[in-house]
């Protein structure tokens, strides 16, 4: 039976799907996911979409997911292999009332990861377009309820018009960090003495380049922060201006500077108290560092401790 295609109004209930679905695609995949988003129409509050919960994977490694193919037709997916976008593993559950559909990608494909989280963000913010989505969307499924083929191409004008204006419009630089702190972390164990990787920290300069660190923990109190070696490692480099950090916590959460890193990331320069940190890698959430600081280090002609 041909897939029927139904657009309903926005549910506030489809976050809360979604966010069930998660725990069970990281549950398969553990380690091999870096991201995992909600993408697509129920990501936009407020846009009818055909009630289908889209995911999009970023693994560390696109080859280690096949794997994993007998994990996810055990929890209902349909194994579709690339699906006509080279390098993508696409999978969906409900057959024919489809209800859930998992896009993973390779975290070295930005282009793909880029372009379906601009589209998604475009849409949350431009209530123009998305309105014009929406209805377009139900005009398209009243007239091919039973054709998703012909509801794709009716779309499709529509759909790259708002990804080139998207594209144009995105900031991808917190997803860019988040993955490249993921892509650094994993644990190492160097000596009876030394493990290194459980966090680990990227940062952009005011020159758009981009350090990573990891922590490492000792038996004495030789170690350091993710976010310290991340900051050696600009140094290091020649530069000292942190425009945004991102840390990683061993369970893949965004974490905040130690005590220590907050000290040493303030005495970097006058305007430190404006670097960005990451709270919310999904969405995107942030708070400065003046923010976790009481006080400041920087007097208008002198240095000035914390008081």
């Amino acid at each position: 039976m041909p897939q029927h295609v139904t657009v309903i109004e926005s549910n506030p209930i489809w976050p809360q799907l979604y966010r069930k679905e998660k725990e069970a695609i990281q549950a398969i995949l553990a380690e091999d996911a870096i991201a995992i988003y909600h993408i697509g129409s129920t990501s936009v509050p407020g846009l009818a979409a055909k009630p289908i919960i889209d995911m999009m994977v970023v693994a560390r490694d696109i080859d280690t997911i096949d794997r994993r193919k007998e994990a996810f037709e055990a929890i209902g997916y349909k194994w579709m292999g690339e699906f006509g976008i080279p390098g993508r593993r696409y999978l969906r559950k409900g057959g024919d009332e489809r209800t859930h559909q998992i896009h993973i990608f390779g975290a070295v494909d930005r282009r793909n990861i880029c372009r379906h989280l601009a589209f998604r963000d475009y849409l949350r913010k431009h209530d123009r377009e998305r309105e014009e989505y929406g209805i377009l969307k139900k005009r398209l499924a009243e007239r091919f309820p039973y054709d998703i083929e012909a509801y794709c191409d009716g779309k499709d004008a529509f759909v790259k018009e708002v990804e080139s204006k998207a594209v144009a419009e995105y900031d991808g630089v917190w997803d860019e960090l988040f993955i490249r702190a993921r892509m650094a972390q994993g644990e190492r164990s160097v000596s009876p003495f030394i493990e290194a990787g459980s966090v680990a920290a990227a940062l952009i300069t005011d020159r758009g380049n981009i350090y990573t660190g990891v922590c490492i923990d000792t038996a004495c109190s030789l170690g350091m922060c993710a976010e310290r070696s991340a900051i050696a490692a600009m140094i290091t480099g020649g530069e000292s201006r942190i425009e945004r950090i991102a840390i990683v916590l061993p369970d893949g959460s965004p974490g905040m500077p130690c005590g220590a890193c907050q000290e040493l990331m303030m005495q970097l320069g006058r305007d430190s108290g404006s670097i960005r940190i990451l709270t919310d890698a999904e969405e995107r959430t942030e708070t400065t560092l003046s923010s976790l600081m009481n006080g400041r280090w920087w007097g208008t002609d002198r240095y000035q401790p914390a008081q």
